[in-house]
């Protein structure tokens, strides 16, 4: 069934997002009822839309042309049911875009006035894959590295699930697996001003990127599959 969103978690403030509202009340602690059920809410960004799952609680950032009616009918519900293969295959349609499944983690920026932080402004790094893929569904995306111009490790902070501070990062190959993925993670915290919320998605097999994510102060919260319909 479709509830209305303040029954699953924060009233939003003004001009934010009601689905950030939702988030940020799951960073704080306070995670929508797990009822079994779903809600709905407006996409954030034109074009993209999303299903994000909490523990026993759905919600679907979808167009209104998606009516209640046909989630329902796709089996949608607060557990399986709102990532069910089938669903999103439908949403999406056979030439939409599917994106993986990811797991929803939240951190908080750490940066301070008068502490520079590690990371620099790379616009050299802006033809990387990663900030590539980032300016396709996000928005404002800065890409940071380290000030060595010899060093191609860059992280992106964006506007991106609901409006919200939006992290995504990648080490150098030659570089993985000694930590320094946990240390760009938490260097790209540095730039952001302390307490502010930030989220970041990531694969659930994609261990490394999950382990420097918990070791930067990131916690889960959720799922989130993006999809954007063709046309």
């Amino acid at each position: 069934m479709s509830l209305d969103s303040p029954s699953a978690g924060a009233r939003p403030s003004a001009g934010e997002h009601p689905l950030a509202a939702v988030i940020a009340g799951a960073a704080a602690g306070r995670f929508p009822d797990p009822d079994g059920n779903w809600h709905r809410v407006p996409p954030w960004r034109p074009g993209l839309e999303a299903v994000v799952s909490f523990t026993a609680h759905a919600v679907f950032a979808v167009a209104p042309d998606i009516t209640d009616d046909r989630l329902a009918a796709l089996g949608a519900d607060g557990f399986g049911g709102a990532h069910d293969p089938r669903l999103i295959t439908a949403l999406a349609g056979p030439d939409g875009w599917m994106d993986v499944l990811d797991m929803l983690m939240a951190g908080r920026g750490t940066g301070r006035a008068g502490v520079p932080p590690r990371l620099v402004d790379r616009p050299d790094l802006a033809a990387h894959p990663r900030a590539r893929f980032a300016a396709r569904i996000r928005d404002d995306p800065r890409v940071l590295g380290y000030p060595d111009p010899r060093r191609s490790a860059v992280a992106i902070i964006s506007r991106g699930i609901a409006g919200l501070t939006e992290l995504s990062f990648e080490m150098e190959p030659r570089r993985r697996g000694h930590g320094g993925g946990a240390a760009l993670a938490a260097d790209a915290l540095g730039v952001v001003p302390a307490g502010q919320l930030v989220v970041a998605a990531v694969a659930p097999g994609n261990a490394a990127s999950v382990r420097a994510l918990l070791s930067a102060g990131f916690v889960p919260l959720g799922s989130l599959q993006l999809f954007r319909r063709a046309g």
